[in-house]
């Protein structure tokens, strides 16, 4: 059993933190270098936010990346579900199969419970509690 942010979400989250601190139009490239990632790889991940309306993308050579939103707005659910698309809330912890009443596994109860708390837990918690903790500097990847 995994419990995991995937690099996409990081990114997504980190990107928006970093955005929202600058404060201003980030290029691409140097926004890319300061979150340790490519360019490519952070156009991906930025695409979904700008789709939200959380990012502003301005193509050409004077263009680049500025935040919209404020953080307290966004919960990190909002990031992870933007990216990675819908939670899977009918997926079974032990088989890739939807797990549900009529035939569920030996943790469905246990697992429900405990996922139905996480996503509570992360749709109730704001970017702007992590913006404080510092934790979008860690550049993990």
């Amino acid at each position: 059993m995994r419990l995991e942010i995937t690099r996409k979400a990081d990114l997504a989250t980190r990107a928006l933190l970093e955005l929202v601190d600058v404060g201003r139009r980030s290029k691409s490239s140097e926004l890319a270098e300061r979150l340790g990632t490519t360019p490519g790889f952070l156009s991906q991940v930025v695409a979904p936010l700008a789709a939200k309306g959380w990012v502003r993308s301005d193509p050409g050579p004077s263009g680049g990346y500025v935040a919209t939103v404020a953080l307290d707005e966004v919960s990190v659910l909002d990031v992870i579900e933007a990216v990675e698309g819908p939670t899977d809330t009918g997926r079974c912890v032990l088989q890739a199969r939807t797990c549900s009443g009529d035939g569920p596994c030996a943790l469905h109860g246990a697992w429900s419970h405990a996922r139905s708390q996480l996503l509570a837990e992360l749709d109730g918690m704001a970017l702007s509690a992590l913006q404080t903790t510092g934790i979008h500097h860690d550049n993990v990847r």
